[in-house]
């Protein structure tokens, strides 16, 4: 009996084994998709009463910090920025939008299409786009001439969407700097920010004069939109989109309403700005009671004691004394002025917010409310206040929701059953993208660069290559038939802005409270000797650095 008692045991014991065994290994492992998360965390402006005036240049500080701890796929969210828009609140009914754009498909936005019409975007984010992550947010420009069928990004590229520069007849953005580079991934940052803020502000300049219609052809406005920046170790404008950007879909699609109506005749909108929540990855797995769970990246933000992460700080609208003006002067042969915006035309915004709603997979997510909520602080700054709650820890997005029915709720990591598989599960981390290339042809080579190419390695594994070209021979231009005139006037003006605008000068206000983020020191170059002045670096290709 005695010898049968072992056999008996594992015959007893064998099937439980196997079972959890067999459990165990048919699990499916959790599963990545994307919609992990979508919304808005934003806040609202207060224009000033007459908003006619103020409509010359946007601006602010913004936070930025590094969102999540490692370089993610499938991952996009704006930090805190803004859109402006042209100012076309006198049309109510006729669409700005010409059939035949990828806008006008958008019938939603009907009947006028002005907030697709055009915009100036851009500003601190990850982008799913983006080649050269390294874990930090970067800065990028952003624009869509024409409702969104094309965007510009830099001087070279749209927004990401193709390593491919684009067509000549595209190119929007004019180099402005010669002191920073603009590499079409946007603009790296030092170290790992936590919560520095980064000044950048939008400003209509006359760089050239405003062209009548001729022939029935598209006026052409004198607004420059010119990109301030305001760093720790950058000060000043670095580009500006070419007027013609904004007046020629008028002609493209013989569109005569059109004329007068873009960003190079109008002023600008800004009512406000927003976190943009658009593209984040999730992983889902099932418990063995069969309940769901979803889990998405870990989003930090920088807390202080209280609590608070201040997110967007001195929100000002610009009149045309705010620079304008002294600037035309400049143009016409007065004396420089010193480039800092004028106070006397400036209006300091009051803010306001609300509490933010998301969605998974356009379902909506309960419980983000009770860990955190946004709040305009008593020093008129804007961000997020969090709560005590066990769905996550102070500062950071709940990582963790249960599916019930038609919508998400928010759980603590405890309530996840460990079965899931999703405590220790990762996400699919980034890997360097293929190449941003400029063609070796066309506006890039006639007339093209005054020196061979130059290259420097970026603190996000990039590799930049560059040449120096003349201002107004960068590609950029070449697409106008401008009269010799006309460039060398532009010519020798940009010559002055060189020798009198400094990049250590203070040309937005100051924030008023906290410090300045550093851009990476590697995008700050010097020009050659013999180029001081008048000539402007051009990225030409950005690849992963061997």
């Amino acid at each position: 009996m005695n010898l049968n008692l072992p056999l008996l045991g594992v015959a007893l014991f064998a099937p439980f084994q196997n079972t959890a065994a067999a459990q165990k290994a048919t699990r499916t492992p959790p599963e990545q998709t994307s919609r992990g998360l979508h919304g808005y965390i934003g806040y609202q402006a207060s224009p000033p009463a007459d908003r006619s005036e103020y409509g010359m240049g946007m601006g602010f500080y913004s936070a930025a910090w590094s969102l999540i701890d490692r370089p993610l796929a499938h991952f996009q969210i704006g930090l805190a920025s803004g859109w402006i828009l042209p100012d076309n609140r006198d049309n109510k009914d006729k669409p700005l939008a010409p059939e035949g754009t990828l806008a006008r498909t958008w019938k939603e936005r009907g009947p006028t299409w002005d907030s697709v019409f055009q915009t100036v975007e851009g500003g601190l984010g990850y982008w799913a786009g983006n080649r050269f992550r390294y874990g930090p947010p970067k800065f990028s420009m952003n624009a869509t001439p024409q409702c969104y069928d094309y965007e510009v990004g830099s001087p070279g590229w749209s927004f990401f969407y193709d390593t491919e520069a684009l067509p000549d007849n595209r190119l929007g953005i004019a180099q402005l700097s010669n002191r920073l580079l603009i590499p079409p991934d946007a603009l790296p940052f030092a170290g790992s920010p936590n919560g520095q803020f980064l000044g950048y502000s939008y400003m209509a300049l006359p760089f050239t004069d405003p062209l009548p219609s001729v022939d029935g052809k598209a006026p052409t406005g004198d607004h420059a939109w010119t990109c301030f920046l305001a760093t720790a170790n950058f000060k000043g404008p670095i580009a500006y989109y070419i007027p013609e950007t904004w007046s020629k879909i008028a002609d493209i699609f013989d569109y005569p309403f059109l004329h007068g109506r873009g960003l190079d005749s109008r002023q600008g909108l800004m009512g406000g700005g927003a976190m943009e929540i658009n593209t984040v990855p999730q992983l889902c797995a099932s418990a063995d009671d069969g309940a769901r769970y979803s889990k998405i990246p870990a989003l930090r933000f920088p807390i202080d004691k209280q609590g608070r992460a201040v997110l967007v700080q001195d929100v000002t609208y610009y009149s045309r004394r705010a620079l304008y003006d002294a600037f035309l002067a400049w143009r016409r042969g007065g004396a420089a002025p010193s480039g800092k915006f004028d106070a006397a035309g400036a209006f300091v915004a009051k803010l306001s917010t609300r509490t933010p709603g998301f969605d998974q997979d356009d379902l909506p997510i309960d419980g983000v409310a009770s860990t955190f909520d946004t709040k305009v602080f008593d020093d008129n700054t804007w961000g997020l206040e969090w709560k005590e709650s066990d769905h996550a820890p102070r500062g950071q997005f709940p990582q963790y929701y249960r599916h019930e029915g038609e919508r998400r709720v928010a759980v603590s990591p405890a309530a996840v059953p460990k079965e899931t598989g999703l405590h220790a599960a990762e996400f699919e981390l980034a890997s360097p993208g293929e190449p941003f290339t400029s063609p070796a042809s066309g506006a890039w080579t006639e007339p093209g660069a005054s020196t061979e190419a130059q290259q420097v390695r970026l603190g996000d594994g990039s590799l930049v290559t560059y040449r120096w070209y003349r201002f107004v021979d960068q590609p950029s231009f070449v697409q106008y038939r401008w009269s010799a005139e006309k460039k060398a006037a532009l010519q020798a003006f940009v010559e002055k802005l060189h020798r009198a605008w400094p990049i250590d000068r203070d040309y937005m206000a100051p924030p008023t409270r906290g410090e300045l983020v550093k851009l990476d020191p590697a995008l700050l170059v010097t020009p050659p000797k013999g180029l001081e002045v008048g000539y402007v670096p051009i990225v030409t290709r950005q690849e992963r650095a061997p």
